[in-house]
């Protein structure tokens, strides 16, 4: 399999949606190429608002009156079928909204007199080296300029190389207020950024507002250059000009006052000095400038390498480049296109997540509106939980930590919520949460209860953390990081529990995500019934609470409360016609075909499903999923591949994958579909959409390819549990398989013909794999590769076929 995958565009991109983006976790760039060199910029902690929002907004909602004596006034109406009461009650839980990402700068990099250079594509992104080349014509002949953002560097680097001199110009600017100032050659801009933001669909307040003092700076971008040949550098008023150049480094970096508090959330965030913070932006630029190119790249490739540990060949991985529009977006070749799909979702989930960062929000790590879709927030009831399924796969540890930090940062307010809002013990996150931490619900009074009033969002995540470890096999984490979170969640659930009328335990209020039921009254409501996900996640929650204190080997006293909670946690049941209720009850749905899946969130990302385990719910999970259909948004679109992977129905599967990934032609800046029938598909830059764009979509479909061709839950490994006939052959590698274990696999005319298990751990690791109707248990020492072929696993392939799979 090579190592050279490359996606290419024929010209320059003249809006936001065509150009290519580049990360390294803290700092994104989306480059547009071309004479300009525009490269629109993001810090990861550039958001609006300050640490004390949350708490400051917890100190509001309850002086308002929210609290647990009206939870009590909220329960006993819905227990009387007072939903219109219940609702009107509810809204005095609601806060203001989450925070918003924010766009920090634009830099411009023009070559004079230059065009694309119309023999070669004009960009060209190596998604394995994660680097962007462009090739310019100027009438002295031509210019390549190269651009990756380095994470050891932190920095964005930029190398310009020419047989012939060519003239640069250098520009910085921001959208939020700022300012270039001197920095001796350096160009350093000091931004000031907004203590809040409201969401685009919000129009009662103000969408940016800034502190009074607009002397305080709380961000910074600063960009060095350096001459690896003859030619001079000169500061015109905000400008570096260069002239008579044959090679040139320009080196960007970032900093913030929240970067800061990001490091230290313990430590006073306004402690650190101006000067200081600016001075960081400035030197980590000035040293990468003046750091010879070679060697910057080959220190960024060996980490980007280290970072996407996986490979995906579904077909063939041949050398050479893709064209973005012809033999992706609309070419004939589905097998490339869910190769292209695995890959650059790795690449973008790496590009935008990394230790010491925050987690990848809505959009990643690039946004350039200042009232982005949704605030380019972290949307935890399906969204930011789908940035990460691929995480424990496919990648390194490093691309989960910013999320368990987030979580850490969400108990701790969470903490505070639980305790004041609803009387309980634990913590609590709702709908919304941002970088500070954000766990009240939002809405301000009067968002709709659907997705507004949710309890379980701290919930989902603790499932994520959950892969973290059984993927990667760390005892440690789950020690020191995990199970306190897992704890604190228990603890919450426990107490957010009551028992119902049928002598089961129930949650009240609950909502089904973002969907709704017709009420006796003939008005949609999503009160008054027990959400059967929150069932799921609260149940999956506990039977993982129970392993974790065993595997752990600690006395908790909270041991026997789980267990006698989950023995009376309410069933989940199955309607007249045979799908798996989304309710407690059977009712009428207001949305039959809801882009939401939450009722099947027990076949995935959860294990409580399964043929083995749960035939009868497995059975009308598939109902349900059959009765929502194919067609939706990205992140639905990843979804439903997901879940009929786990269905094992890999045909239908990659039919969802397609109508995924065909081009989306419409108007990429408008919210959701015009008549209901137009969904998104992939943007010009292979970015999916809604619309508009989030990423969730794209860094979801690895993850729903990779359980197409091998899923580990349920203590055994099966290989191809759902392949396509299409997908003939192909060759996977670096897979994460629970529990601990690497795979490589792959397979010609739809039969496994190689594979091996490797322990990268240092503990010895057993598991069941499974091939067909073939099985067996097979020991992987630490450190050991072990050929599936000497436990009889393997299929022979003909001749035929081997020169099949060679083409």
């Amino acid at each position: 399999m090579t190592d050279t995958l490359r996606l290419t565009w024929d010209a320059p991109a003249t809006r936001w949606e065509e150009a290519t983006p580049l990360g390294n976790g803290r700092i994104g760039a989306m480059a547009f190429g071309g004479s300009d060199g525009h490269y629109q910029l993001n810090d990861s902690t550039i958001w609006s608002g300050t640490p004390d929002g949350p708490a400051r907004a917890l100190q509001k909602v309850r002086d308002g009156g929210a609290g647990p004596e009206r939870l009590a006034a909220v329960r006993e109406a819905l227990a009387a079928a007072d939903v219109r009461r219940a609702e009107e009650l509810l809204m005095a839980f609601e806060g203001p909204y989450s925070q918003e990402f924010l766009p920090l700068a634009d830099l411009l990099v023009r070559v004079a007199d230059a065009r694309s250079d119309e023999t070669v594509p004009a960009r060209i992104l190596d998604l394995d080296r994660a680097t962007l080349v462009e090739s310019l014509r100027t009438p002295a002949g031509r210019v390549t300029r190269r651009s990756w953002v380095s994470a050891p560097a932190h920095a964005l680097i930029i190398e310009l190389t020419s047989d012939h001199e060519f003239e640069t110009t250098v520009e910085l600017s921001t959208p939020l207020r700022g300012r270039v100032v001197d920095a001796s050659d350096a160009l350093v801009l000091d931004v000031q950024v907004p203590i809040d933001g409201a969401p685009l669909h919000e129009d009662s307040v103000d969408p940016l507002r800034y502190a009074d003092d607009d002397a305080e700076f709380d961000a910074y971008a600063a960009v060095a250059v350096s001459l690896d040949s003859d030619g001079e550098v000169g500061r015109h008023d905000d400008r570096i000009v260069v002239r008579h150049a044959r090679r040139l480094l320009i080196a960007l970096s970032t900093s913030s006052r929240a970067g800061s508090w990001w490091a230290d959330a313990d430590g006073d965030w306004r402690i650190a000095s101006r000067e200081a913070i600016r001075d960081r932006a400035r030197e980590r630029a000035e040293a990468a400038a003046q750091r010879d190119a070679s060697s910057l790249l080959a220190e960024h490739v060996a980490d980007r390498r280290r970072m996407t540990r996986a490979r995906f060949a579904i077909g063939s991985r041949r050398e050479g480049e893709w064209s973005v529009d012809r033999d992706v977006l609309r070419g004939s070749d589905p097998l490339l296109r869910a190769t292209i799909a695995a890959e650059f979702g790795m690449y973008l989930l790496a590009s935008s997540s990394r230790a010491g960062s925050p987690a990848a929000n809505l959009q990643g790590i690039w946004n350039d509106q200042l009232q982005p879709a949704w605030s380019s927030n972290y949307t935890i009831n399906i969204n930011t939980e789908m940035n990460y399924w691929a995480a424990p796969m496919l990648l390194d540890p490093d691309v989960l930590e910013p999320l368990i930090s987030l979580v850490e940062r969400l108990a701790r307010t969470g903490t505070d919520t639980a305790r004041e809002l609803y009387g309980t013990r634990g913590w609590v996150a709702h709908h919304n949460s941002d970088v500070w931490g954000w766990s009240l619900p939002v809405g301000d009074g009067h968002g709709a209860a659907s997705w507004a009033i949710w309890m379980m969002g701290g919930v989902w995540l603790t499932h994520n953390l959950w892969d973290a470890y059984e993927f990667g096999g760390d005892d440690e984490l789950l020690r020191a990081r995990i199970w306190p979170l897992m704890r604190g969640a228990v603890e919450f659930c426990l107490d957010w529990l009551t028992p119902g009328p049928d002598g089961h335990l129930h949650t009240s209020p609950s909502t089904a995500p973002e969907n709704s039921y017709v009420a006796a009254d003939g008005l949609p409501t999503p009160l008054g019934l027990t959400a059967t996900s929150d069932l799921s996640l609260i149940g999956s929650l506990f039977e993982r609470a129970l392993v974790a204190i065993r595997r752990l080997g600690i006395d908790d006293a909270l041991e026997a409360e789980v267990r006698e909670a989950l023995a009376a946690l309410a069933p989940l049941r199955v309607g007249s016609d045979g799908r798996l209720l989304e309710w407690s009850e059977e009712v009428d749905e207001h949305e039959p075909l809801h882009r939401h899946l939450s009722p099947v969130v027990g076949l995935f990302p959860l294990d409580q499903v399964t043929p083995e385990r749960t035939p009868e719910l497995f059975d009308a999970s598939v109902a349900l999923i059959d009765a929502r259909g194919p067609g939706a948004m990205g992140w639905s679109w990843a979804w439903k591949v997901a879940l009929r992977a786990r269905a094992r129905q890999g045909d239908i599967a990659a039919s969802l994958l397609e109508e995924a990934l065909t081009p989306f032609d419409g108007d990429a800046t408008r919210h959701g579909p015009v008549d209901g029938s137009e969904w998104g598909g992939l943007l010009p830059n292979l970015f999916s959409t809604h619309p508009p764009f989030q990423i969730d979509g794209n860094l979801g479909f690895p993850a729903a390819i990779t359980e197409m061709l091998v899923q580990s839950h349920g203590r055994t490994v099966r290989l191809l549990p759902a392949l396509p006939a299409s997908w003939t052959h192909g060759d996977v590698q670096g897979i994460a398989v629970r529990p601990g274990l690497v795979l490589d696999l792959a397979w010609a005319d739809g039969r496994v013909i190689s594979g091996a298990l490797r322990n990268p751990g240092e503990r010895d690791r057993e598991v069941s794999v499974s091939n067909g109707e073939r099985e067996a248990i097979i020991a992987v020492p630490p450190g050991a590769r072990i050929d599936l072929a000497d436990h009889d696993l393997l299929f022979s392939a003909s001749a035929d076929q081997e020169e099949s799979r060679a083409r």
